[in-house]
C-alpha cells in the first residue's frame, strides 16, 4: 500500500508533538511547575528556533486554536443568561477599565523606550489582553472557577474577546496614512450587521433547535453520532462568528451559553473535555514554538526585564480595581496573578502592527517575545502567588465589622438553606447573626433586608467577634462537608456550653458530626426527599394517610440503621436499608451497641410510642 507523501510526513510529526507532550508534562509537574509551562517550552524546542522538527508554529496553529474555541464552549456551558447579564457590570465596567488602564500604562513606557506612538498603541494593546486559555486553566486545575473573584476576572476575559474586533479595525485607521482614509455609513455600518447577524443566528438556533436536534440524536441511541454533533455545533458557532469578524472563541461561548441549561448539557460537556485538553496542549505548543530564541539570546536580559515589568504592572492595576469591591485582598491578589500572561491576540495584533508600518519587523519580533515570556512567566506567577497566600495567617486576613451584632442565634453560612433557618427564627422574633464568607450573596442578601456579616465562620477570630460566646445556639449551613466539620471541632473546644446544630452534607458526615455530639444535625436533602417521595406516592393514588405511614417508616428505619451504623461501621444496618416496608410499624429490635448517640435513641422510642399510640 503506498502511502501519500503529505500523509507520511503528518506521522512523525504528530508523534513530536505527542512525544513533547507526554514527556514534558510530567517533569514540569516534578519540578512543581504548571503543565502549561511543559507546554510552552517543549514547544520552544522542537520548534523552528530550537531543534526544527517544525518549521514554522503556523503549520499547527490554525489546528491549536481550536483549543480555546472548545475551552470557551465548556465555560459557556457552565454559565447561564441570567448569571452573564448580572455580570454586565463586571464585564462593562472591571473589563473596560482594565484595557484602558493597563495599555495606557504600557503605552507610556514603551514610548518612553524611544518606540513611535503608533507602535506603543500597538504593544500597549497588545499586552494590556491577558491569556484566555491560561486564566482558565490555572482556575481549573486550583479549582476555583466558580468562586467570586474567578468569575469577575472572566469577566474581564469577556470584554478583552469582544474588544478584539474594534482593536483590530482601529489600527488600520492609526497606521501611516490611515487617517486619509474615508468611509460612508454604509461600508462602516455592514461590519456591525454582519456580527448582529451572526449573533442573532446563534441565539435563535441554541433557543429552538439545538434541544430538538439532540433530542432527535440521543433517541437514535449512538453515541458516536452526539460526538460529532457537539464538535459541529461548537465550530459551526465558531466559524459563523470568524466571518462575521469577531472571534471564533467568542461564537464559541454563545453556543455554549444557550445551552447551559439544556438537558444535554452534561453529555456534551463529556463529549468535549478530550478534544479541549488535547488541542489546549497544542496551542500552548504552537505559542512556544513561535518564541524567536535567537532575539532572546540577544536581548535575554532586556526581555525578561520588561517581561517582569509587565506582569507586576498588570497584577498591580487589576488588585487596585478589585480592591475597592472585592471581598478579601487575597482574592484580588489573585485574580492579578492568574491575568498577567499576555494574550492570544497579541500574536495577531504586533504582527498586524508590523504589517502597517506602525512597528519594525525587529521591534515586532522583540514585543512577541515579551509576550510569549509573560506567558511562561504567568504560571509560575500565579502559582508562587496561590502558595504565599496559603502561608499568610488567616488571622491576619480582613473581616468585617460585627460591633452592631447582637443577635442569640449564629447562622453561619447564608446560601439558600441558611437563608430558609433565618426565615422561619425571624418569623418567631428571634435576632439572629448571619454570616457569609460570599460577597456577591452577602450583596443580593442586602438587597433583600438581610444584614449579612463578611466572615470566614472557619476562623476562632471571626468566631468571637460574630458573639459565639453569647448566643444561644449556632446553626452552621454551609455547603462545604470540610468547613462544617472545622467549624464544629472550634465551638466545641471554644463555647462547649452552646448548642450546635448543624447542616450534614450525606450520611458519612452525618456519623461524623453524631460522634462529636452536635445538639442536632439534618442531611441536606434528607427530608426534602422524604417529602417528595410521599408525594410522588400520593400522586400514584396511594393514599394520604398510607403515604404518610411510608414516611414515616423509611425516617425510622434510618434511625434505627444511624444507630446501629454508630458501632458497626458505614456498612452496618444494611439489611435495614434493603428491607421492603410493611404496613405495620417496624420493631426495633435490640440496640446492645455501645456508644450510641442518646438522642438518636430518644428519637426512635418517641417514634414508636406515637405509633403505639395511633394503633
Amino acid at each position: 500500500m503506498n502511502v501519500p507523501h503529505s500523509e507520511a510526513a503528518f506521522l512523525p510529526l504528530a508523534l513530536a508533538l505527542l512525544g513533547a507532550a507526554v514527556i514534558s508534562v510530567p517533569i514540569a509537574r516534578l519540578l512543581g511547575f504548571s503543565a502549561i509551562v511543559a507546554y510552552l517550552v517543549a514547544g520552544a524546542v522542537i520548534g523552528p528556533f530550537g531543534l526544527g522538527i517544525f518549521s514554522t508554529a503556523e503549520s499547527v496553529l490554525p489546528v491549536a486554536e481550536l483549543g480555546i474555541v472548545m475551552l470557551m464552549f465548556l465555560i459557556g456551558l457552565e454559565l447561564e443568561v441570567g448569571r452573564l447579564v448580572a455580570m454586565r457590570r463586571d464585564i462593562l465596567g472591571l473589563g473596560a477599565a482594565q484595557l484602558l488602564v493597563t495599555s495606557a500604562a504600557i503605552f507610556g513606557l514603551v514610548y518612553l523606550t524611544g518606540v513611535n506612538w503608533r507602535g506603543a498603541v500597538v504593544v500597549g494593546l497588545a499586552l494590556a489582553l491577558s491569556a484566555t486559555a491560561i486564566a482558565l486553566q490555572i482556575l481549573e486545575e486550583r479549582g476555583q472557577i466558580q468562586q467570586t473573584y474567578a468569575q469577575r476576572a472572566i469577566a474581564i476575559l469577556l470584554f478583552q474577546d469582544i474588544a478584539i474586533v474594534p482593536l483590530l479595525a482601529l489600527l488600520p485607521l492609526l497606521a501611516p496614512g490611515g487617517e486619509t482614509h474615508s468611509a460612508t455609513w454604509a461600508e462602516a455600518l455592514m461590519p456591525v450587521a454582519w456580527v448582529a447577524g451572526a449573533i442573532a443566528v446563534i441565539v435563535i438556533a441554541g433557543r429552538y433547535l439545538l434541544n430538538p436536534f439532540f433530542r432527535k440524536l440521543a433517541d437514535a441511541g449512538s453515541r458516536e453520532v452526539m460526538t460529532a454533533a457537539a464538535l459541529l455545533v461548537v465550530l459551526g458557532a465558531a466559524l459563523l462568528m470568524q466571518s462575521a469578524g469577531m472571534s471564533m472563541a467568542l461564537g464559541a461561548f454563545l453556543a455554549g451559553l444557550l445551552l447551559a441549561e439544556s438537558n444535554f448539557r452534561h453529555e456534551l460537556e463529556a463529549d468535549i473535555e478530550p478534544f479541549r485538553g488535547l488541542l489546549l496542549a497544542l496551542f500552548f505548543m504552537s505559542v512556544g514554538m513561535g518564541l524567536d530564541l535567537s532575539v532572546v539570546r540577544d536581548n535575554v536580559l532586556m526581555i525578561v526585564a520588561a517581561a517582569l515589568i509587565v506582569t507586576v504592572l498588570k497584577a498591580a492595576i487589576i488588585y487596585v480595581l478589585f480592591g475597592p469591591t472585592c471581598g478579601q485582598r487575597a482574592d484580588a491578589i489573585r485574580a492579578g496573578s492568574v491575568l498577567t500572561a499576555a494574550g492570544e491576540f497579541a500574536f495577531v495584533l504586533l504582527p498586524l502592527g508590523a504589517s502597517l508600518a506602525m512597528l519594525s519587523a525587529k521591534d515586532a519580533s522583540l514585543f512577541s517575545a515579551i509576550a510569549a515570556i509573560t506567558m511562561l512567566l504567568g504560571p509560575l506567577t500565579a502559582t508562587l502567588t496561590e502558595k504565599l497566600l496559603r502561608r499568610v495567617p488567616k488571622s491576619e486576613q480582613e473581616t468585617d465589622d460585627f460591633s452592631g451584632a447582637s443577635g442569640s442565634v449564629l447562622i453561619i453560612g447564608f446560601g439558600r438553606f441558611g437563608q430558609i433557618v433565618s426565615q422561619c427564627l425571624l418569623t418567631q422574633g428571634v435576632d439572629v447573626t448571619a454570616i457569609d464568607h460570599d460577597p456577591e450573596m452577602i450583596e443580593s442578601a442586602g438587597r433583600f433586608g438581610f444584614k449579612v456579616y463578611y466572615g470566614d465562620g472557619t476562623r476562632l477570630d471571626v468566631l468571637r467577634a460574630a458573639g459565639a460566646e453569647r448566643v444561644q445556639l449556632i446553626a452552621v449551613c454551609v455547603e462545604d462537608r470540610v468547613a462544617a466539620t472545622r467549624i464544629v471541632d472550634l465551638v466545641n473546644e471554644q463555647f462547649p456550653d452552646t448548642k450546635l446544630y448543624v447542616r450534614s452534607y450525606d450520611r458519612a458526615h452525618t456519623l461524623e458530626l453524631i460522634k462529636k455530639g452536635v445538639n442536632f444535625e439534618l442531611r441536606e436533602t434528607f427530608e426534602s426527599a422524604l417529602s417528595f417521595g410521599r408525594s410522588a406516592l400520593e400522586g400514584l393514588g396511594v393514599g394520604q394517610e398510607r403515604a404518610q405511614a411510608v414516611e414515616d417508616d423509611v425516617r425510622r428505619r434510618d434511625l434505627e440503621r444511624l444507630a446501629l451504623q454508630q458501632a458497626g461501621g458505614l456498612l452496618a444496618g444494611i439489611d435495614i436499608l434493603l428491607k421492603k416496608p410493611r404496613p405495620e410499624p417496624l420493631v426495633v429490635p435490640e440496640r446492645r451497641a455501645k456508644g450510641i448517640n442518646p438522642e438518636a435513641e430518644t428519637i426512635i422510642r418517641e417514634s414508636e410510642s406515637k405509633e403505639a399510640g395511633a394503633r
